[in-house]
């Protein structure tokens, strides 16, 4: 059975954001089986219809967990400075995991794979001032991302 749902929400493309990463650092093994990392956001460029400026550097990152299943669960905070100035925090939550065990080694060498071979979501939340970001602050996103060997490029698109 196939059929449009009349309360299926729609997608608009709201902004990218390239984010160049450090280095990261490990908490392992993990007492749980899992493993904690901390990768700092280095720098970064927002570019879209809706929201242009940078990633303030260093001003937060991720802290992911990866899973023994090989999933990793994200957790990345940090600042966005629209090119008005205005500062803008994000708060972003997703998944990642490798369609093969041969990928996500690849991955976990940082070598470059094709977007298919992984699965990369993310649902952001951003607290944005009043006035003409506001509107980051009263919408829901999602975020498809790709990554990129020391990098990761996510596209958001506002949910209508």
């Amino acid at each position: 059975m196939s059929g449009h749902h009349p309360f299926a929400p729609g997608l608009s493309h709201a902004f990218t954001i390239s984010i160049v990463l450090s280095k990261p650092y490990w908490v392992k093994p993990g007492v749980r089986g899992d493993t904690r990392a901390a990768i700092y956001a280095a720098e970064g460029v927002v570019e879209g219809p809706r929201l242009n400026g940078r990633v303030v550097p260093m001003s937060g990152g991720d802290f992911p967990l990866s899973r023994p299943n090989g999933v990793i669960d994200f957790d990345a905070r940090y600042l966005l400075e629209a090119d008005d100035g205005a500062i803008i925090y994000m708060e972003n939550r997703g998944y990642r995991w490798a369609r093969s065990e041969e990928i996500a080694e690849k991955m976990r060498r940082n070598e470059p794979v094709e977007f298919g071979d992984y699965y990369m979501r993310v649902t952001p939340r951003f607290d944005a001032p009043a006035g003409p970001h506001e509107w980051l602050s009263q919408h829901v996103f999602v975020g498809v991302a790709e990554k990129i060997p020391g990098a990761n490029r996510i596209h958001y698109f506002m949910v209508e």
